[in-house]
């Protein structure tokens, strides 16, 4: 398996990690809820995904929910110094798998002890404040629940803050109330809506961190990206994680999987380069889609 440093590191918060990280969303059971399917197996690709170089990882105690930030625990706990965990607080579950918004200063003062003594930590390194809605970002204040986390930041609970599922005005706003040190946001190679933002946040040296680079719950179909993963003799995910490296250098990469061997492909898509001339074809997939 190939060591991820060719893939370079950026800021988060105080700390500079790898380009490449972990998503843990996908260790949970179907749809996110209840247990794994192999328990040992999720366990082995966490432990897996750190020993190649991986040194952040992407939860939430609403996976399972406690699940992921459990096995992490089990798997990973003393957890090495150099490991960043990224957690989201704005939602919890309920007994049928829904989603429940959770977005007032109880809710959120619970997450984050739910976070801390699910992960066996005294701090969290990096809480995402997620909002919105299933399909994407909706407009409104964010005032209140950020001011709560930042008032549990100020107790030295959070160190850094981050935004989740977010529009452009909401991120300005955030940036009022306290220091945001990275985005994580609906993006790929179809999904181009955030090119603008990106771009902004990259001269603030703020991290964003896009999620769905295949692209959803519906997986991308592309006869450009099927034709480029022949000639690269990679996989669509690599080829897809690849280019997101190449567009911009303030972004972190979350692919999850409960498989070690698309761990194995995920890692591996640091090697893989892409030629200017394709980096114009994949270019043009979110062209056709946004236009």
């Amino acid at each position: 398996m190939t060591d991820i440093n060719a893939a370079g590191v950026f800021s988060l918060g105080d700390r500079s990690v790898r380009r490449l990280g972990y998503g843990a969303m996908q260790l949970a059971g179907p749809g996110v809820f209840g247990p794994p399917k192999d328990h040992g197996v999720a366990l082995t690709v966490l432990r897996q995904a750190v020993a190649n170089g991986v040194d952040h990882i992407d939860t939430s105690d609403f996976y399972g929910p406690h699940v992921t930030n459990r096995l992490i625990r089990e798997a990973l706990h003393p957890y090495p110094d150099n490991l960043v965990i990224v957690t989201k607080l704005g939602a919890v579950r309920g007994g049928d798998a829904s989603w429940i918004p959770a977005l007032t200063a109880a809710d959120l003062t619970r997450g984050v002890h739910d976070n801390l003594r699910n992960l066996a930590v005294d701090v969290l390194d990096v809480v995402n404040l997620r909002v919105g809605g299933i399909h994407g970002p909706s407009d409104g204040s964010i005032e209140a629940p950020l001011t709560a986390l930042a008032e549990l930041q100020r107790q030295g609970l959070i160190r850094h803050l981050g935004l989740s599922n977010v529009t452009p005005a909401q991120l300005q706003e955030g940036r009022r109330i306290a220091k945001i040190v990275c985005v994580q946001n609906h993006y790929n190679l179809a999904h181009r809506e955030d090119d603008a933002l990106i771009d902004a946040l990259a001269a603030d040296g703020i991290a964003y961190v896009p999620f769905f680079p295949l692209g959803g719950f519906t997986p991308l179909q592309s006869s450009t990206l099927s034709d480029v993963t022949k000639r690269l003799d990679a996989t669509p995910m690599q080829v897809a994680l690849a280019w997101l490296l190449h567009r911009s250098a303030n972004i972190l990469l979350i692919p999850g999987t409960s498989s070690i061997e698309h761990l194995r492909e995920n890692l591996d898509a640091t090697d893989l380069a892409i030629p200017d001339d394709i980096v114009t074809e994949l270019d043009a997939v979110g062209r056709r889609n946004v236009g």
